[in-house]
């Protein structure tokens, strides 16, 4: 069964290029790691739950950010065992001073010791060219349809 998840592509203009939002995974796994591996701030969507609400919702968690919109859909987007469903907003931050929901993991593993981790332990506003580079393969078209929606207003 695939699952489905719901974020915000936050946007905004700085002098006169375009810059998005994403941020990158906390916890162990993911410390060293960063081309290919940022993602919009996103969420599972639970049984009967409204798209939109979780989106914003993580959008607030992962970062502290709160979006108004108006909210744009962007057609889904498939990663391996997931279906993310993505509005666009042109939105600010001080992506420095984000606040993120924690998780805890059991680290070192076979360890018995629990460990609290940040879900998302950074953010970043990026140009287009390099936030390609950065967010995860799946998600690109996400950013292919922001510029392009852009291009056409």
């Amino acid at each position: 069964m695939v699952k489905v998840s719901a974020g915000v592509l936050l946007y905004r203009w700085c002098e006169g290029h375009l810059e998005v939002l994403l941020v990158h995974p906390g916890g162990p796994f993911w410390m060293k790691k960063d081309h290919g591996v940022w993602s919009i701030p996103k969420g599972e969507v639970q049984t009967g739950e409204e798209l939109l609400s979780r989106a914003r919702e993580e959008l607030r968690e992962e970062t502290g950010f709160i979006a108004e919109g108006p909210f744009i859909p962007l057609a889904p987007v498939r990663q391996p065992g997931k279906l993310v469903h993505a509005w666009a907003a042109e939105g600010e931050g001080d992506a420095s001073a984000i606040v993120s929901n924690t998780f805890q993991l059991e680290y070192p593993p076979r360890s018995g010791r629990l460990r609290t981790f940040p879900e998302v332990d950074r953010a970043g506003w990026f140009d287009l060219p390099t936030a390609r580079e950065k967010i995860l393969t799946g998600q690109r078209n996400l950013l292919d349809q922001l510029e392009r929606l852009l291009d056409d207003t």
